[in-house]
């Protein structure tokens, strides 16, 4: 897969883990769904002050779109754009569902995986000082979450095939906390949950 500038890291996230990264003004985050219908549940923070971070309401209120895409912002706590969408190979990622978590299991399906999105956020974002009450709801990339006239939700299988990526440009200094989720009591992680692929890079001018 051509990465369009200078690498300056590039990992493979197992299955069911969190990752957490700095990216300065300018540089792209590309999250890359190796194997097809793997939701990333995905948060971000003003790196250089915390107490700003990604906040869902803002960032549907202001293009009028529950759905993220190409050119989609992530905005902030303050309405400030965090992150642009710059390429999409797959649309229409979900900004309303939030993460999964023991209890959220526990009170729809009766019973929870061994890990969820809430606690791999609480362990990742413990490494840099943050605490559970930092966790917001989140955006959820290549998870799909159609919401029809009466308002009914849910989550359905994933649109996104094997190598579908989606490439964020940070607009301020960003800390980037994700989960590869570990549902699978739902479609969020299609026929179970697999790896993904995170590359930071400086685009080429």
């Amino acid at each position: 897969m051509n990465i369009p500038g200078t690498v300056v890291q590039d990992t493979i996230v197992p299955a069911r883990e969190p990752w957490s990264g700095t990216l300065a003004k300018g540089q792209t985050l590309r999250l890359v769904d190796l194997e097809g219908q793997q939701a990333i549940d995905f948060l971000c923070y003003n790196a250089d002050d915390p107490g700003e971070r990604y906040h869902a309401p803002n960032t549907i209120k202001v293009p009028r779109n529950i759905f993220l895409g190409k050119d989609s912002i992530l905005r902030s706590s303050l309405a400030r754009p965090m992150m642009t969408i710059v390429e999409d190979t797959c649309g229409r990622h979900d900004t309303i569902f939030g993460c999964c978590s023991f209890e959220v299991d526990d009170v729809r399906y009766g019973k929870h995986n061994a890990r969820s999105c809430q606690s791999n956020f609480e362990t990742e974002l413990k490494r840099h000082n943050l605490g559970k009450e930092h966790i917001v709801p989140n955006a959820n990339f290549f998870m799909y979450v159609p919401v029809a006239t009466d308002g009914a939700a849910e989550i359905v299988d994933g649109l996104s095939k094997p190598g579908d990526y989606i490439d964020l440009r940070a607009e301020m200094n960003i800390l980037a906390v994700l989960s590869n989720c570990p549902e699978e009591l739902n479609p969020a992680a299609g026929s179970g949950p697999t790896p993904i692929r995170v590359v930071i890079f400086e685009p080429e001018c």
